[in-house]
C-alpha cells in the first residue's frame, strides 16, 4: 500500500510503500489484521527476571505536545532518519508516524512555535546512513534528530552525530553497545538488548526446556542473540544454533538442523523480512516448536507475510503498547493507519525535543542539556537518563500472535 507521510511545515513529501496496522482494542490488547485474522495481542511486561509483573504503563500522566499553546520561536526543524523504504520500512514508518503526530499536535496548538521535521531515507542501511547523516549534521537549521532507527546504521554514523553536536534519540535502535562508545548527545528511548535478552531469555527458560537460536548478521542480531543465550542459560542448545544473512529467502538449510534437533522453541534475532519466511519454511518443514521473535519482529509485517505460520508465535519488545487515547490520536493524524511497534517512543522522544524548544532550547547544545536533565512521564515510559543515554527504567512487553 503507497501512502504520502505528510508533516506539518515540512519541506519534503515522500510516496511509501508499506504501512502498519496495529490497533489498540478496548480492553488494552493491540492487533494486527491479516487474512487469516490473526492478531498481536498484549500478554504483559516482565523484569529482568523474567516475572511478570502488575501492567502499570508508564506510571505518571503523559508530557502533551502541544503543551499551553502559548510557545514562541523562530521557525525550528528537528530531524527523522530511517528505513522509510526497503524490507523492513514498516519499522522506520511506525517511528516517522509517531514523531510527525506530535509535531502535528505541537504546531497545532502553538501557531507562535513552529517546528519542521525532515525526514531522511537511510533504507535501514549502515552504508546508506553513512550518506545521509552528514546531509543532517551540516544543516545548521536541524538542531535534533529522531533517530537514527536501527542499530547498524546507528554505530556507523553515531560518532560523526555525536562530533557535531546533534542531539540524536532513537526510538528503536537497542544495542547494547551503543551507549559505550563515548557519545556525548545519544540518548535511547526505550530498553536495550543487555536488558530485553535476560528478561526474555530468563521468561522462555521457565517454559521451555530445549530452544534454538538463530541470528541475522546484523549488529542488532548479533548483540541480542548473545544476551538472550545468556538470558536462556541451560535451555539455549548450541546444537542447533544458527546464523542467516539479512537479505536470505531460503532457509532450507536451517530449517533442517532445526528440525533435527526438536526444539521446543526457536527465537529468531533479526527483523521481520527474514522472520516471515524462516516460520513459513520451519512450519512447512514440520518443526512444531514455538516460534519466538523480539522488537525487530514485533510488526503487523511479520503476520502478514507469515500467514498461518504466524500463529501461536510469541513476540517481545522493549517499546511500550499504545493506549487507546493514542491509538486513536495517531490513526486520526495518518489517514486511519494505527500506531505500530515503537510509533509511541518516537511520539515521546518528538515531544521531548519540542518542550526544549518551547522552553527556549534551540540550539544544538542546549538541547542536549535539556534532554540530560530531562525527567518526565511519556506514553510509553518513563523518560530519564543516565550520563551515558540509557534511561533509567523501563519493561520489556511480551505479546502472542492469535
Amino acid at each position: 500500500m503507497t501512502r504520502g507521510l505528510l508533516v506539518a511545515g515540512t519541506v519534503a513529501v515522500l510516496a511509501l510503500t508499506g504501512c502498519s496496522s496495529k490497533s489498540s482494542s478496548g480492553n488494552g490488547t493491540d492487533t494486527s489484521g491479516n487474512a487469516g485474522g490473526l492478531t498481536i495481542s498484549k500478554v504483559g511486561p516482565v523484569d529482568t527476571d523474567g516475572k511478570m509483573v502488575t501492567d502499570a504503563g508508564a506510571g505518571g500522566t503523559p508530557a502533551d505536545p502541544a503543551g499551553d499553546g502559548k510557545a514562541t520561536c523562530a521557525p525550528t526543524t528537528i530531524a527523522f532518519a530511517g528505513a522509510l523504504t526497503g524490507g523492513n520500512a514498516a519499522l522506520g514508518i511506525n517511528i516517522a508516524d509517531g514523531a510527525k503526530l506530535a509535531i502535528d499536535k505541537h504546531n497545532k496548538a502553538n501557531p507562535g512555535c513552529q517546528i519542521t521535521i525532515k525526514q531522511f531515507d537511510t533504507e535501514g542501511s549502515p552504508d546508506k546512513a553513512t550518506s545521509v547523516i552528514p546531509q543532517i549534521t551540516s544543516d545548521a537549521s536541524i538542531v535534533g534528530l529522531i533517530g537514527p532507527a536501527f542499530s547498524g546504521e546507528t554505530k556507523a554514523t553515531g560518532k560523526v552525530l555525536s562530533d557535531a553536536g546533534v542531539p540524536f534519540l532513537t526510538a528503536s535502535a537497542t544495542n547494547a553497545t551503543l551507549t559505550q562508545n563515548g557519545w556525548n548527545s545519544f540518548f535511547r528511548g526505550l530498553p536495550n538488548d543487555d536488558v530485553q535478552g535476560p528478561s526474555v531469555g530468563k521468561y522462555l527458560a521457565a517454559t521451555y526446556k530445549k530452544v534454538c537460536v538463530i541470528q541475522d548478521d546484523s549488529d542488532y542480531g548479533v548483540g541480542l542473540a548473545k544476551s538472550i543465550t545468556e538470558g536462556l542459560g541451560a535451555a539455549a542448545d548450541p546444537a542447533c544454533g544458527a546464523s542467516v544473512k539479512t537479505g536470505d529467502k531460503d532457509f532450507s538449510a536451517v530449517v533442517t538442523k532445526v528440525a533435527a534437533a526438536n526444539p521446543d522453541a526457536i527465537f529468531y534475532s533479526g527483523y521481520y523480512a527474514e522472520a516471515a519466511p524462516l516460520v513459513s519454511q520451519l512450519h512447512s518443514g514440520g518443526v512444531k516448536g514455538t516460534f519466538v521473535g523480539p522488537d525487530g519482529v514485533n510488526d503487523p509485517r511479520f503476520v502478514q507475510q507469515a500467514g498461518s505460520a504466524a500463529k501461536g508465535a510469541i513476540l517481545t519488545c522493549p517499546c511500550g503498547p499504545a493506549s487507546d487515547e493514542f491509538a486513536a490520536a495517531y490513526k486520526a493524524d495518518n489517514g486511519g493507519q494505527a500506531p505500530g511497534v515503537y510509533s509511541v517512543e518516537a511520539y515521546d522522544l518528538a515531544t521531548i525535543l519540542a518542550k526544549g524548544i518551547d522552553s527556549g532550547k534551540t540550539t544544538r547544545a542546549d538541547l542536549v542539556d535539556f534532554v540530560k536533565h530531562y525527567d518526565g512521564y511519556g506514553e510509553g515510559h518513563h523518560y530519564q537518563w543516565g550520563p551515558t543515554g540509557e534511561l533509567a527504567s523501563a519493561n520489556i512487553w511480551i505479546y502472542s500472535v492469535k
